[in-house]
């Protein structure tokens, strides 16, 4: 296939359910995924801007279909609309910062991961993750004004040490720019009806090519992918009291409220209602994530 990107991957992502305001939110990331680890490591894009800054141990993170390690002293910018998901197993420490899109300042464009290896320079980053959290957490007049300063001070650390060549970049190949072409497409059209087979019609791939490049980047298949950014889409709809549940269904794409209960009840082991109640099921999914 040639010429442009069809209509349902140019244009901007229907209107998404109403979620929470983002307010800025900091601190330790084992106690922000106790509860709710969903939220964190299953493939999702965001509207606000995420910073990871790992201070013991090692994990994993996806950033746009494409899997790395993280190790102590690596910071990881990813800007709102990123696909992403975070895999840190017990006993890594990390501090966390979700803040709205742009708040402050001028953030790097692109996803950016940072090896810190000068022990001022890493002391900086946890005072300054440090001092946004005590800032959001308190109730003290003038506190956007603050927070912006802080997130400004907070994007020039940042945009310090890209320029200082401590960027870990990854190899820019053809499979790497087609699986983050792929990941972009799923953030713009993951509500909309479509399968993996119209998006690798799009790309202008087969569905078995881009299905090995996106396992080989990131252990999942294109399909896994998908399936992943609409599970979470699910979840976080059902995390809310409202809309009704056939209206969630309807938004996310799916045929009827039945086959909307069928897909979430493979990955979760819980029915769409017992999601939302809080209630255990004792249903067993197909996925464990």
């Amino acid at each position: 296939m040639t010429g442009a990107l069809p209509g349902f991957l140019r244009a901007a992502a229907p209107a998404q359910i109403q979620s929470d305001a983002a307010p800025v939110r900091a601190g330790s990331f084992a106690l922000a995924v106790q509860s709710d680890a969903w939220r964190f490591t299953l493939l999702h894009d965001r509207p606000d801007d995420l910073v990871l800054w790992i201070t013991r141990g090692q994990g994993r993170v996806t950033i746009n279909g494409t899997r790395r390690g993280v190790s102590t002293n690596s910071a990881v910018f990813m800007p709102a609309g990123t696909l992403i998901g975070i895999d840190l197993p017990p006993g890594t420490q990390a501090l966390y910062l979700l803040a709205p899109s742009g708040m402050g300042g001028r953030m790097p464009a692109e996803p950016v991961h940072l090896r810190i290896r000068d022990g001022q320079a890493q002391a900086e980053l946890t005072a300054e993750i440090d001092g946004i959290a005590r800032e959001a957490q308190a109730n003290r007049p003038r506190q956007t004004e603050a927070l912006k300063a802080r997130m400004s001070l907070l994007s020039v650390w940042l945009h310090r040490h890209i320029a200082a060549g401590h960027v870990d970049d990854m190899a820019d190949t053809a499979s790497t720019r087609l699986v983050r072409r792929f990941a972009q497409a799923v953030v713009r059209g993951h509500r909309r009806p479509r399968v993996m087979a119209d998006y690798a019609e799009a790309l202008d791939v087969t569905p078995t090519h881009l299905s090995r490049v996106c396992r080989a980047a990131c252990g999942r298949t294109a399909a896994d992918i998908l399936t992943e950014r609409k599970l979470y889409a699910a979840r976080d709809a059902l995390s809310r009291p409202t809309p009704p549940i056939k209206e969630i269904a309807e938004t996310l794409g799916f045929g009827s409220a039945a086959y909307f209960s069928r897909f979430v009840v493979a990955h979760t082991g819980q029915t769409p209602r017992a999601l939302r109640s809080g209630k255990p099921a004792l249903l067993t999914p197909r996925s464990g994530r």
